[in-house]
């Protein structure tokens, strides 16, 4: 039913376990799995005339950002192997996580988006908004919204 299936992490104990069960469910379609990081882009200071000595550069913050985003597709990398899926891992730059998400599924020809929520409602989603919320609103590409009813404990 699915060919490529576009997991996505923000490195947090959430997305861990959503990219685990996403892995899980490629491996049960026999689809492959491109596992997306999206990282924000580099902020000149603004507060300042001169940019301080000790604030890193374009590229070096680029290079930070890629080296973490390695590192939090790394565990849906290994679980892919393990699994016996073929997986592609990426990170992506922007502003707007949501908009990349839906960028990268559209590029790479995912035909299935599966993305993690934190399962809050009313107020809390109001105020924190919701990167889910908004792939939703703006993909023709089938989302599936893995929702975690517990928050997983801290490490």
């Amino acid at each position: 039913m699915y060919r490529k299936i576009l997991v996505t992490t923000d490195g947090s104990a959430v997305s861990r376990m959503t990219a685990c069960a996403g892995v899980s469910f490629a491996q049960q379609m026999g689809a492959e799995v491109l596992a997306l990081f999206v990282a924000p882009e580099y902020q000149y200071p603004i507060y300042v005339e001169i940019i301080p000595p000790s604030y890193p550069s374009e590229e070096e913050y680029r290079a930070a950002m890629a080296r973490a985003g390695a590192e939090h597709v790394q565990s849906i990398v290994e679980a892919c192997a393990r699994k016996g899926v073929r997986c592609e891992a990426m990170t992506a730059f922007s502003e707007s996580a949501a908009l990349k998400i839906v960028d990268v599924a559209q590029n790479n020809g995912c035909d299935l988006i599966f993305i993690g929520s934190h399962g809050r409602s009313g107020w809390g989603q109001l105020l924190l908004g919701s990167v889910t919320n908004k792939v939703l609103s703006h993909t023709r590409i089938p989302v599936l919204v893995h929702r975690l009813l517990k928050e997983p404990q801290a490490e």
